[in-house]
């Protein structure tokens, strides 16, 4: 084991960890604490595991064949079903740049006290694409170190407000260790599955398989190839762990402030702390539902207005750097599948203007409450989306074809194989529950046409 050869290989995989750290991720973190308590921890970590594992694979197949997901998919898939699953991952990688949009846009309105209303936020957020672009010019090797720098101030920032609560450790060590939820329903089983959908993210699997290819390795070797591996799955193990103590910070903040908090509870602080934003919460004995938004006003009131302020700036780093992922992930994927090589600045106005529209219009017609109410709908679209990723990657990294000496074993591909059906399982429990609470026959047809429709794409796959 070589420290120096572990740097050399150290960037790809904190690249991808943003994925496990967007503002998607952080409002499922907040609102499993401010549901469900410390109960849910040992779901963070099965999941960030699952993750990591899956990681693993995507990572193995760049390595041994020098090709990413999507280049592999398009040798080994017919045109049709190649062309679907393509629109399948775009659809996912809008849906988190839509994520970012919104976290940001709303970071902003914060960090202004309201002065830069949300729709201006979601104009702003147009200008990352000019500062990606600027970047990428200075090569991977700056762009790693800014995604480190970023990461850095969301470790800082939510570890603050961590430092600040000071949540009870014993509850902690038992939520993260004690796979059971003691008088749960089905809103904290709703929290479980809506973590599962928020931490695996399918375009990230695309990605990680393409970054790994950023670093030289003689394919001819079979040594080499093996010692790229074994540095890369260490790299992911370290990212990867990081992300988790920074999900952490954020579920055990709002578990020991605000959970069995009631509306009535949170306006009457809010009221004494002088607080503009009081009127958010009706004075109701109704149990407190808290998004990112309701998040960092509520921190503000409870723990002055630094905590609200320090809250803000973590949301906007998770916002900006998980921009930056989607755009490689776009490129690489329309790249891979279609053979198509935009340039960077074709591709980033094309996907953020995709994204922003939508977002627009709701931040100009409607309130806070139903642009962070995207966010639900946007984690239950990735959900749908990940078995596009996960079949794939397992199908491939299980043919010897593929990967020649560095297939999986039985072992790999029965665990992987019961892992997608688990995921999948969870998935159309979320849809259905989603679906269940719109309330409306003609949505409940529709949802069932296009039910049938996704499940035998999804057989068609297996």
């Amino acid at each position: 084991f070589s420290f120096r050869k572990l740097w050399a290989f150290t960037g790809p995989g904190f690249l991808m960890s943003i994925a496990y750290l967007d503002p998607g991720n952080i409002e499922s973190d907040l609102q499993s604490g401010a549901v469900a308590g410390f109960k849910l921890l040992w779901v963070l970590m099965l999941a960030t595991i699952i993750g990591l594992l899956l990681q693993r694979l995507a990572a193995r197949l760049g390595v041994v064949t020098g090709l990413h997901l999507a280049e592999v998919c398009n040798r080994q898939y017919p045109k049709v079903p190649r062309i679907i699953l393509w629109l399948m991952v775009e659809l996912a990688i809008i849906g988190s740049d839509m994520q970012e949009v919104i976290g940001s846009a709303i970071a902003i309105n914060l960090l202004s006290v309201g002065k830069i209303p949300l729709w201006a936020g979601v104009l702003i957020t147009i200008a990352d694409t000019f500062v990606f672009l600027f970047l990428d010019k200075y090569g991977l090797r700056k762009l790693e170190a800014l995604f480190g720098f970023l990461i850095t101030v969301m470790a800082l920032t939510f570890g603050y407000e961590y430092i600040t609560v000071k949540p009870d450790q014993g509850q902690l060590l038992q939520g993260l260790f004690v796979p059971y939820c003691r008088g749960c329903g089905t809103a904290q089983l709703e929290q479980a599955v809506g973590i599962v959908g928020a931490v695996i993210m399918p375009h990230n699997m695309y990605l990680h398989s393409a970054l790994v290819k950023s670093r030289q390795v003689n394919r001819s070797d079979k040594r080499e190839v093996r010692e790229a591996n074994k540095y890369f799955f260490i790299e992911s193990c370290i990212a990867l762990f990081v992300s988790f103590i920074i999900n952490i910070f954020v579920v055990t903040v709002f578990a020991e402030a605000f959970f069995q908090k009631t509306n009535a509870d949170v306006n009457k602080v809010c009221a004494n702390s002088s607080s503009p934003h009081s009127s958010l919460f009706p004075n109701n004995n109704e149990t407190l539902e808290v998004d990112i938004y309701k998040g960092g006003v509520v921190l503000g009131c409870y723990f002055g207005p630094a905590a609200l302020y320090i809250w803000a700036v973590g949301i906007l780093a998770a916002g900006q750097s998980s921009t930056m992922t989607g755009t490689y992930s776009g490129q690489f994927v329309m790249e891979g599948f279609l053979n198509l090589r935009w340039s960077r600045f074709a591709r980033v106005l094309l996907t953020r203007s995709i994204a922003i529209t939508p977002t627009l219009f709701v931040s100009i017609f409607q309130d806070v409450e139903h642009l962070t109410g995207m966010n639900d709908f946007l984690n239950v679209l990735m959900s749908l989306q990940l078995p596009f990723a996960l079949i794939p990657i397992l199908t491939f990294t299980s043919l010897p074809s593929v990967m020649n000496d560095f297939a999986n074993g039985l072992f790999w591909k029965v665990a992987g194989g019961l892992l997608i059906l688990l995921i999948c399982c969870i998935n159309m429990y979320f849809v259905v529950a989603y679906v269940r609470d719109l309330n409306h026959m003609a949505l409940y047809i529709g949802a069932g046409i296009l039910s049938v429709i996704y499940l035998a794409f999804v057989a068609y796959l297996v």
